[in-house]
């Protein structure tokens, strides 16, 4: 990513949640037939034709007490105070009518990204943008259904979310600032809608800014290495989290949870890898979570896992 940047050569990056398979690639050697990618409209797309396909999905989630043996132990470790916030995630089993190629096209979010019909990610959640000398992080915490009566003024209310918000901005705070300058928060928690197949979802994000030296498409590696992985997607203490995380959620996130984006020669997008589908032999698993604090209730947790798997067409 260095090099890349210090020769002002376009790259994309697709990081996993370990970092144990990182693709760091020249945008001109990227086939779009086996990976695409749209960042909020900066795109490698081969077409967006409309499609009359009928759209079939139905979701398998594991069981409310398997996802209650997960969260009891990270509120375990809370009140052993290991851990005061913690992404807890799990797989759902789906089916489609759609492949990912179809779902990739067809779905509605700023961030999407198709590889190699392993996986395809449709994200509401940019990650870090960098412009000028200007580097924004926009962590995405608090979600509620959109149908619900007076949904947004119940989110903003919800002492669990205020909480969990709090939580990320401040690390958030505390991560750019080990990479750039005149940390501020520029916006706090303002609400966006998010459209799935079945209805709709509100999120509360807030928006976080630094300032980078005027040399930093030398070190685009080392600006962004030290920031993973997010901590939007972990918890916080960010280190222990992790290591809790790999404990409770018995499966590899693998790409999930993990970040891509494109450096154009100028400036640098990416977003988070979250609302991810995979395909594991001919099987897709759809992974989804949320953020566990010592004020969460169990059944709404799961809850929100389950409504977190859709598809916004």
């Amino acid at each position: 990513m260095n090099n890349f940047g210090s020769r002002a050569e376009p790259f994309l990056f697709i990081l996993d949640f370990e970092l144990h398979q990182p693709v760091i690639l020249p945008l001109n050697g990227i086939d779009p037939a086996e990976i695409r990618f749209d960042l909020d409209g900066y795109t490698n797309r081969i077409s967006q034709a409309q499609s009359n396909k009928q759209v079939d999905f139905h979701k398998y989630p594991i069981g409310f007490d398997q996802y209650k043996s997960a969260f009891d132990e990270v509120i375990k470790q809370i009140h052993l105070g290991n851990t005061y916030l913690l992404n807890l995630t799990a797989k759902t089993k789906i089916t489609t009518s759609l492949s990912l190629g179809e779902i990739f096209e067809h779905s509605k979010a700023p961030y999407k990204l198709f590889y190699k019909n392993q996986f395809v990610v449709f994200s509401p959640e940019p990650f870090v943008k960098i412009e000028g000398n200007t580097i924004s992080s926009f962590p995405m915490k608090g979600t509620i259904d959109a149908g619900i009566h007076d949904a947004e003024a119940v989110l903003l209310n919800d002492l669990k979310e205020l909480a969990e918000h709090n939580t990320i901005v401040d690390l958030i705070r505390n991560d750019l600032s080990m990479v750039s300058k005149n940390v501020r928060v520029e916006k706090f928690r303002y609400v966006e809608k998010i459209r799935t197949h079945e209805k709709y979802l509100l999120q509360t994000s807030t928006k976080v800014c630094g300032e980078l030296p005027s040399g930093w498409r030398n070190q685009i590696g080392d600006i962004l290495i030290p920031l993973l992985p997010a901590g939007s997607v972990t918890g916080a203490p960010k280190k222990k989290t992790v290591e809790i995380i790999k404990e409770v959620e018995n499966y590899d996130r693998g790409f999930f949870t993990g970040v891509y984006g494109c450096f154009d020669g100028r400036k640098l997008d990416s977003a988070v890898m979250i609302r991810f589908i995979e395909k594991t032999g001919e099987q897709l698993f759809f992974k989804s979570g949320g953020g566990i604090t010592s004020f969460s209730n169990c059944e709404s947790e799961y809850r929100e896992m389950v409504d977190k798997v859709y598809l916004p067409i």
